[in-house]
């Protein structure tokens, strides 16, 4: 028997509770199993900018740039992560030349988590505090690293994760798309299983909710988990912007 692998996916993105824009983006294309968080920074409109021109041109490159056709005994293909990790300096290249052009743009940038999912594998590719997670088996797993201040005090033993959480500091990032033409940016791949589910979000719900809600409501609420983890966000102050994509993996016979 043959198998297929069946994708559904939810997102949304909210203003909160406290901030007058939402300098949050997102995409959510199913056709394309392409998604894009983008959480950005910098003065009244730039944030809200950069965080939209970011979704747009990691789209538009891709479509233009990436090589689908790997030999499926390729993976983790190394083309396919630099074409990722291009895709994210080519948006950060013009939100930087879109500030030139604007003065008062000056300094904007952009978090941006991007995951495209190919013959069963789930590429990312990331800069910045916003999160990729994995949920398998009922265990947690955060795939990407935050490029915080405190993160790297993390890292460097410096500080203990629940110190982290409390900083002073702890939203000040390290690595922004936008703030200049070229940044680091991490990629990753890993080959998905039944039952899978990944969450993207921006800080503004995983600086207000834990690892722990995440899972139960995964658990609980599969897809509408949205929706919940954002109510749940709010009711704790959403002080901040709050966007959350769920992705769905299913393996089902043809």
């Amino acid at each position: 028997m043959n198998y297929r692998l069946h994708i559904d996916a939810n997102g949304h993105t909210d203003i909160g509770q406290v901030r007058s824009t939402n300098q949050d983006s997102l995409l959510l294309n199913n056709q394309e199993n392409l998604f894009i968080v983008a959480d950005g920074m910098g003065g009244h409109a730039g944030g809200e900018i950069a965080s939209k021109l970011c979704v747009e041109y990691v789209d538009k490159f891709l479509k233009n740039e990436l090589t689908t056709s790997i030999p499926k005994d390729q993976h983790p293909s190394t083309t396919l992560l630099s074409e990722l990790a291009n895709s994210v300096n080519f948006a950060s290249s013009k939100i930087y030349e879109k500030a030139l052009e604007e003065p008062s743009l000056k300094g904007m940038g952009t978090t941006a988590t991007v995951l495209k999912i190919i013959d069963g594998h789930a590429y990312s590719a990331h800069v910045g505090d916003s999160r990729l997670y994995l949920l398998r088996k009922g265990f947690i797993y955060q795939v990407t690293h935050d490029h915080s201040l405190v993160n790297e005090q993390v890292r460097a033993g410096i500080l203990s994760p629940e110190e982290a959480e409390l900083h002073h500091l702890r939203n000040v990032i390290t690595r922004s798309v936008g703030y200049q033409e070229e940044e680091d940016v991490d990629t990753n791949c890993f080959k998905l299983e039944d039952g899978d589910f990944m969450l993207m979000s921006s800080d503004g719900l995983h600086g207000k909710v834990s690892n722990k809600e995440i899972t139960k409501s995964l658990k609980s609420n599969d897809l509408h988990s949205v929706n919940r983890l954002i109510d749940l966000a709010n009711e704790r102050g959403g002080d901040d912007n709050i966007t959350v994509i769920v992705v769905k993996i299913q393996v089902l016979p043809e």
